[in-house]
């Protein structure tokens, strides 16, 4: 299989995507590009300085502007924002919320795509909301991953849970809901599943029948590959 090969994984959050990413990656050898910590990094600019996260066009110009970079394998990756290490700041529910207002925003989106096709052309797993359809639509493999509320949020709650112990579990539902809404509704690269991706509901599932899953997938594109060439 080429080397520079690039998976697209879509889906709401709490849906496993930045798990399985990971894992996909690693198994693959390729870059993985966790795109809604690029969000959160800039939903951590705007909190340093004094714009109001509803200033489109003053947050909008802040993230063509900032240094946003991903670096490392797949399971240390680090998260770096003007060259600083942010990649535990970015976890906090504040973050996490902030950064699901901020990137609604046409013009943070158009920095950060910007960003992730020039990071992703070595070939990369990257994970998001609009992978497939807007960042690389042609990407070699999209996979939709998705799941019921209850067991995403119940998963994102144990992600929040381990960055900040005051969260509950309440808030989580709501502000995932919230999330999934805006995400769904906005006018520039709403969530929503390429025609040519794979869905995979994960509800009941293991994260190693969802991996074993996705890999099946990878093989039958790579057996594919081979056979056109003979």
């Amino acid at each position: 299989m080429k080397r520079n090969l690039i998976i697209a994984i879509d889906g709401p959050s709490g849906a496993g995507k930045s798990t399985l990413g990971r894992m996909l990656a690693r198994e693959l050898g390729l870059l993985y590009i966790d795109t809604g910590s690029m969000y959160r990094a800039v939903a951590l600019a705007v909190k340093e300085s004094s714009i109001s996260a509803h200033d489109d066009v003053a947050v909008g110009s802040l993230a063509a502007q900032v240094d946003i970079d991903l670096q490392g394998d797949p399971d240390s990756l680090v998260v770096t924002l003007g060259g600083v290490d942010v990649t535990s700041e970015i976890r906090s529910e504040e973050i996490t919320h902030l950064s699901s207002i901020v990137s609604t925003i046409p013009e943070v989106r158009r920095a950060m795509v910007a960003r992730q096709r020039e990071l992703g052309l070595r070939g990369a797993v990257l994970n998001g909301r609009d992978i497939g359809t807007v960042v690389f639509p042609d990407a070699d493999l999209k996979f939709f991953l998705t799941a019921l509320p209850q067991a995403r949020a119940e998963r994102r709650f144990n992600e929040d849970r381990a960055n900040d112990p005051a969260v509950n579990f309440e808030e989580t539902f709501a502000d995932m809901t919230e999330r999934d809404r805006r995400d769904s509704t906005r006018a520039d690269s709403p969530l929503k599943m390429a025609e040519d991706a794979v869905l995979i509901d994960s509800t009941g599932l293991s994260v190693d029948e969802v991996f074993q899953r996705m890999l099946a997938v990878v093989d039958d594109k790579a057996l594919k590959e081979d056979e056109a060439k003979i």
